[in-house]
């Protein structure tokens, strides 16, 4: 039981967002970016309040390529590589709006 248990918790986290708006995408940034993306995540990374929605994109995108990041390069890739391209381009808005 505790094998299938498992075997559900790795698929389900490393599972793709099928769609979800900007506002619940962003929910799972808060902890590290803050509510109004106003925070360095960990101190290590630029702060994306008043960046557009394309260089939002084309960080997400970046990372999910491996091709853009610092020092949080690997977690951003697993927490970008969740999203679908509607996703990306909905949490860009989102963020850019802020």
């Amino acid at each position: 039981m505790s094998r299938i248990l498992f075997t559900v918790c790795v698929f389900a986290a490393s599972a793709p967002v099928v769609h979800a708006g900007g506002a619940e995408v962003f929910q799972t940034c808060v902890e590290c970016h803050g509510a109004s993306a106003e925070k360095s995540a960990m101190g290590k990374s630029q702060v994306i309040k008043g960046w557009s929605s394309s260089q939002i994109v084309d960080a997400l995108n970046g990372y999910k390529a491996g091709t853009y990041g610092g020092p949080l390069k690997a977690l951003m890739k697993v927490q970008a590589d969740k999203l679908d391209a509607a996703s990306v381009q909905d949490v860009a808005q989102y963020i850019s709006g802020l």
